[in-house]
């Protein structure tokens, strides 16, 4: 019987994708092989996920993710190509659909994904965007995928570099702010333990309340701060400080730098198959 689908790479992303589509019913463990290269982290998968097929080489399957590092790609597609790989989803940041398409063949329908870290504890946020091949059941089918570890969004491929500043880096940026947040609470007295865990919840509920609501966040954020009161107060020093100018600042230059490391990459890639 042929898989439902193929990891290539059995790394912690790899992993967390087929553990979020086995929790989530869109597979079983025996539907689903991971392709990894090093035989202890063939065995610690196995002995982890019970049913899950884990072997050295490529099959034939339904669908494949590429969920390999970028300078392994290449060979990662390769293999890919000679087992018939149905439609082909790939979450290696900077590898162009361009240069995918090449390495797997024009007739292969590919997607290209940005995931984020997150989607290690299933609250991931990702972009896809299709190739020159993949129609709208080929990004359905990478929605329902990337579905089972967070949420997702289509937009075209240039748009990436975006989602890279925003999403793909923004969780150093929450870590970073997080950690303030904490020495803080530190400073005012809290302990660090009291601290951190106020803090990661903050984020989290004001996160989940935005998401949940629906509503704008400064409309949220109205609803916390009273006339003369503790939020307005420490809102000031944050626009003083110059806060939500360094965020869009710090969106828009890891925006730029994505796209200037795409670009180098891009004149790097070999002649495609087409």
């Amino acid at each position: 019987m042929t898989p439902k689908l193929v990891v290539m790479g059995g790394g912690r992303m790899g992993e967390a994708l087929v553990a979020g589509l086995i929790a989530a019913g869109w597979a079983d463990a025996s539907d689903v092989v991971v392709v990894e290269a090093i035989e202890a982290r063939r065995k610690e998968l196995a002995d982890a996920h019970e049913g899950l097929q884990v072997v050295a080489e490529p099959v034939a399957a339904d669908g494949a993710v590429v969920a390999v590092k970028p300078g392994d790609v290449e060979a990662a597609c390769t293999q890919l190509a000679a087992v018939s790989p149905g439609r082909v989803l790939s979450i290696a940041a900077g590898v162009t659909l361009r240069a995918l398409e090449g390495w797997l063949g024009a007739d292969v329908p590919v997607v290209r994904a940005m995931p984020n870290t997150p989607a290690l504890v299933g609250a991931g946020a990702a972009a896809i965007a299709p190739g020159s091949n993949a129609g709208d059941a080929d990004l359905a089918w990478a929605q329902e995928v990337l579905g089972a570890v967070g949420t997702v969004v289509r937009v075209s491929e240039p748009l990436l570099d975006a989602v890279t500043g925003l999403s793909g880096s923004g969780p150093a940026y929450i870590f970073l702010i997080l950690e303030a947040l904490s020495d803080a609470g530190v400073k005012v007295g809290l302990s660090r333990y009291n601290a951190q865990a106020l803090a990661a919840q903050t984020v989290l509920g004001a996160a989940r309340l935005l998401i949940e609501t629906g509503e704008h966040p400064g409309r949220l954020k109205d609803m916390v701060t009273s006339p003369g009161g503790t939020a307005i107060a420490g809102l000031h020093t944050l626009e003083e400080g110059g806060l939500r100018t360094t965020l869009i600042n710090a969106v828009e230059t890891a925006t730029r730098r994505s796209r200037e490391l795409g670009e180098a990459a891009l004149n790097q890639e070999p002649a495609t198959k087409r």
